[in-house]
């Protein structure tokens, strides 16, 4: 394979190196390739074969240190591999071949599907295998009772024989899953959990079979087939649960278009699928359809039900210019719109993929299975081999019960607990947050935030919604229409913000208007100038000075107009904070904002520290100094100011609104209007540490107490496969815990406000 990862691999060499099949999946692959911004592009690739801790360590150790990729990072839940090679001129063809090699066939993941099929063809296979081995058990049990009579002889022999025949055919079809595995496993020169396990049930088949061809007083047909049964159970259950874990990303999936109808200019219609949708290109959407790529609303209006985004269930009403996002549902007309992302680049792509990324974070109890997962398989054999050795020695050579101990020692070692102790607690965590509209970039970040102990605060754009509202103002009915007029030319938030509060009012006909970049709008009525902006500017036509230093209104010569603007709070914001507060963390305000609008908003949300007219690298500095005094900060913020300081926080959020930059610095961003998502989100994490803490305390309690026993030969092969399945059952179980509780934190439930609280916090 040196050839496959040396040098320059372009299309050319993939087409000489393939067959027809392998080029088509190459081709398809090379399709499905992301672009990243530093010059990489990011491959998917759905590996069915995956299904422990081993499959991981072995898949990434073959991938990582080859030349041309970045990193492979492998999601154990969704079974699919994330490549990340340095150049789009490097063809992904030596990455199959690797696979393909290390016995892990792989292929590109649909972005519509995420290999749904596949899953559900294995998951159809296991239970057809434990149905059948489940009837073949009850049958060899029963004529296992005739033995266990008294039977002898002849009679005895006849039984055992008629066993073997079933017992044999069940095996072989009802084993492959684990055969198979373990053949693609031994064949690529390694181990996987699965060797030890068809190593055990063939061992105790063929003693089975031998005792019964030479006369044996004893088989163990019964045991090798129920231990089969039982074996499928713990897979097949284990399968279910995994199922339901990553039911939120298989969900979103399903919401998602497959293709959508474009129009060309000669105003023809073309259905396409969505893998071929290009920026530019102009949709048209009927009502009852899904959106199926980002875009800007170029005809039409209508209503979305952006519950898939928001969380929300209301209806929200679009017009021309409205942004809207993939995955969207189209309720009440048609509408056009021009695409500005492609699908794999949009909303509901960099959801699902920040949901994948749940399991793919290298956090400190990841590592820690990761290694104990790439030391069991030799140490399992090893520790046989000892227990097989010492029975021989201790019953002086009784090689059956030596043979059915190693047997027994190689089943219950099996370390599935150890190795869905973390992956399933964090895609449940990744799920819960999901649903209230929190998105995850990275599995570890759960362990940083339930680290975190101080949370920092921006103000504009975070604790605030950013619009400004204008809560007082002295203008005259006369002045109003020109204020209106030159407010309605500007784009100003400010302006907004007057426009909107004059909207009763009729507007004027200014002449000259023009915009004043860092002042305001200037323009001729009736000859006379007007001007609408900052107060010290404004005051330079008016008549008098104009107090204060917010915004103002005036005619030349004449009386200036104030008015003074208020930011509105985010919903909840001051039941986020103290819920932050009650769950031992310390807050504080930082802010570029001068000192009398920063004071305000922190009373308002009761925040005691709180520093204003604070810069980018203020901010770094303060978050700093904090983890120079062995403070773990959280930040929340959203400007293109604060992405620094979101970077340099031990763990960071930020609003949906956000700056594209503040949202790729953030490690969670929520989609709601609201900041209980930051206290939701610690406490998840926090209670998802615990659960990880408690698996690893079940997996090795569990080992402890059951390797001595089955060394002791205290264990049959059936126990040990009744214990080695029920630890994984009991570790996921306590993991899906997590998934129970309301939506809302006892105390973040919204309370409609009276109009005195409006006017108080508008004051």
């Amino acid at each position: 394979m040196s050839s496959c990862c040396g040098g320059d691999l372009g299309v050319d060499n993939a087409v000489r190196r393939t067959g027809v099949g392998d080029f088509a999946r190459v081709e398809e692959l090379l399709r499905a390739g992301h672009p990243e911004g530093d010059g990489t592009v990011r491959y998917v690739l759905s590996v069915p074969d995956i299904h422990c801790g081993a499959c991981i360590s072995a898949i990434e150790r073959g991938l990582n240190g080859l030349e041309g990729i970045v990193s492979a990072r492998v999601n154990l839940s969704l079974k699919r591999l994330t490549v990340i090679l340095d150049g789009a001129d490097r063809s992904p063809d030596f990455v199959l071949s690797t696979l393909d090699r290390l016995g892990y066939p792989a292929a590109p993941v649909d972005l519509g599907d995420l290999g749904n099929v596949e899953q559900k063809r294995k998951s159809d296979r296991l239970l057809k295998s434990l149905a059948v081995a489940g009837f073949a058990a009850g049958n060899i049990m029963l004529l296992s009772v005739s033995v266990w009579s008294g039977a002898s002889g002849a009679t005895r022999d006849l039984f055992h024989l008629i066993s073997g025949l079933i017992a044999i055919p069940v095996v072989a079809y009802s084993g492959q899953v684990f055969f198979q595995s373990a053949f693609q496993a031994l064949r690529a020169r390694r181990l996987n959990m699965d060797v030890p396990i068809s190593l055990a049930v063939i061992l105790a088949l063929g003693m089975s079979l031998y005792e019964s061809l030479t006369g044996g007083a004893e088989a163990y047909f019964d045991a090798a087939v129920t231990l089969l049964f039982f074996l499928l159970i713990g897979r097949y259950l284990d399968e279910l649960m995994r199922d339901h874990a990553r039911s939120a990303v298989l969900g979103l999936a399903k919401m998602t278009a497959r293709g959508g109808t474009v129009i060309d200019a000669a105003g023809n219609t073309a259905y396409v699928p969505v893998d071929e949708i290009e920026p530019g290109m102009v949709l048209r959407v009927a009502p009852g359809e899904r959106i199926p790529a980002d875009g800007r609303i170029v005809k039409g209006a209508s209503d979305l039900d952006r519950s898939l985004v928001t969380g929300e269930s209301a209806p929200v009403s679009v017009a021309v210019n409205t942004e809207v996002e993939a995955g969207t549902l189209n309720l009440t007309g048609p509408i056009d719109l021009s695409v500005t992302r492609k699908a794999d680049e949009s909303f509901i792509a960099e959801v699902m993929q920040m949901m994948e990324a749940a399991e793919n974070g290298r956090g400190r109890y990841v590592r820690i299975a990761d290694r104990a997962a790439q030391i069991y398989a030799p140490a399992v054999h090893l520790l046989a081999l000892f227990a097989f050795l010492g029975w021989m020695i201790a019953t002086r050579g009784d090689w059956h019960a030596s043979l059915y101990t190693a047997i027994s020692v190689l089943i219950i070692t099996c370390p599935c607990a150890l190795g869905l102790a973390v992956p399933v607690v964090h895609v449940i965590g990744a799920a819960r947050l999901f649903g209230q509209g929190i998105l995850m970039k990275d599995g570890s970040a759960l362990e940083r935030l339930a680290e975190a102990d101080t949370a920092v605060f921006d103000k504009t754009g975070t604790l605030t919604t950013g619009t400004p509202r204008i809560a007082d103002a002295s203008i005259s009915g006369r002045d109003a229409p020109a204020a209106k007029a030159l407010a309605r030319h500007s784009i100003h938030p400010a302006s907004r913000a007057i426009a909107a509060y004059l909207g009763d009012a009729p507007e004027a006909l200014p002449e000259d208007i023009r915009e004043v970049p860092g002042f305001g709008v200037e323009g001729t009525l009736d000859g006379v100038r007007v001007r609408l902006g900052r107060a010290d500017w404004v005051a330079e036509i008016a008549s008098g000075p104009i107090a204060g230093q917010g915004l103002a209104f005036a005619r030349e010569g004449g009386a200036a107009a104030a008015f003074t603007l208020s930011e509105a709070l985010r919903p909840d914001a001051t039941e986020a904070v103290q819920a932050l507060a009650g769950q031992g963390m310390g807050v504080e305000l930082l802010s570029g904002d001068g000192a009398a609008a920063v004071e305000g908003i922190a009373r308002r949300t009761r925040i005691d520290i709180f520093r204003a007219s604070v810069t980018p690298a203020g901010k770094i500095a303060r978050i700093k100094a904090l983890q120079s005094d062995d403070h773990r900060v959280l930040m929340v913020g959203d400007g293109l100011n604060d992405a620094p300081a979101l970077a340099a926080g031990h763990v960071s959020m930020a609003p949906s609104t956000a700056s594209d930059i503040g949202r790729m610095a953030a490690d969670f961003v929520f989609t709601r209007d609201t900041l209980t998502s930051v206290p939701f989100a610690r406490d998840i994490a926090v209670k998802a540490g615990r659960l990880v803490r408690q698996n690893f305390g079940l997996a090795i309690i569990y080992n402890i107490i059951a390797v001595p026993l089955a060394v002791a030969g205290f264990v049959t092969p059936l126990i040990a496969a009744l214990a080695m399945s029920g630890s994984s059952i009991v570790v996921v179980t306590n993991s899906m815990r997590l998934a129970r509780g309301g939506k809302l934190l006892p105390g973040f439930k919204r309370k409609r406000k009276t109009a005195e609280e409006e006017r108080e916090a508008l004051a």
